[in-house]
């Protein structure tokens, strides 16, 4: 069994942020205080070199090899759990709700904005990384073998175990992991239109032509890399609402007619109604029709 996930507790957190200024509703628990160290979390999942205004102190750089056997640099992004993975799928859905968080409660963040969006950063600079060969067709999906990875506990700051890259391509397709990081940097470029208004240009030019790629070239993830994703993030729900998903968001951050064109010509086929009682990093229907209904 995989380390609990980060992304298993990213809906949960995050979503519920409007609580943060808002004082304790039971003597026994500060949610204020909880809330304010789920965003600390992810400081202690960092990967590659750290900022100067780290908070946690004990953690070190990282991983700062990553990607030299791809002749790539995919140093940085956030290890999945208490392993050493960096799992593309669930870091990008990560980084979607992240910044959702944002879009609907920064406004009353206070002093944790400025924190929530250093985490929101953190997340796309790596997906960024991590798509700068999508002009030959290649996203970068995953770092570290998960078999040596799960066989041997230890910091990151000292691991020894492989740091093997995983891609997706035309003929190794991708379509959920690749929609759900066009998601995530379309989700982003709304966040940094007015505080970065260049990097949010980035995050949307390259949300489009990743989106562009993950519905081109359909398919499983999972299917394409087999035991490198399973059995610890399998597709088991499909690549469809991926790609509905992508579609809303890049409609949001656009305002683009084709988007909504896009969702509404695939509804049927890409199963748009589909177990909707259900959100979280492999099942996107909840989200997408709240997201729509927005």
């Amino acid at each position: 069994m995989a380390p609990t996930a980060l992304s298993s507790v990213t809906t949960f957190r995050f979503l519920a942020l409007l609580l943060l200024l808002l004082r304790p509703i039971s003597a026994g628990h500060d949610y204020h205080d909880a809330l304010r160290k789920s965003i600390l979390f992810f400081e202690g999942q960092r990967s590659g070199k750290l900022p100067s205004d780290q908070r946690l102190r004990w953690r070190r750089d990282s991983g700062m090899h990553d990607g030299n056997t791809a002749g790539v640099d995919l140093t940085g992004g956030y290890y999945d759990a208490g392993d050493n993975i960096k799992f593309g799928f669930p870091m990008a859905f990560t980084t979607t709700m992240l910044a959702w968080s944002v879009i609907d409660f920064g406004r009353v963040m206070g002093p944790e904005l400025g924190n929530a969006l250093k985490s929101v950063r953190w997340g796309t600079d790596y997906l960024l990384k991590a798509t700068s060969k999508i002009g030959s067709g290649v996203v970068f999906v995953q770092v570290g073998d998960p078999l040596s990875d799960h066989n041997c506990w230890e910091r990151p700051e000292d691991m020894d175990t492989l740091r093997t890259v995983f891609k997706i391509d035309g003929s190794h397709p991708g379509s959920d992991v690749a929609g759900e990081t066009a998601a995530a940097l379309a989700a982003a470029s709304i966040v940094f239109r007015s505080r970065d208004p260049a990097y949010s240009k980035l995050l949307l030019n390259r949300a489009v032509t990743v989106f562009d790629f993950a519905d081109r070239h359909r398919g499983a993830y999972s299917n394409s890399l087999r035991r490198a994703v399973c059995p610890f993030y399998c597709d088991v729900n499909g690549y469809q609402d991926e790609l509905l998903w992508a579609a809303a968001w890049l409609h949001k951050a656009s305002r683009r007619r084709l988007y909504r064109e896009y969702i509404i010509r695939n509804e049927v086929v890409l199963r748009a109604g589909d177990t909707i009682n259900e959100f979280g990093w492999d099942n996107k229907h909840a989200g997408i029709n709240v997201l729509i209904s927005k």
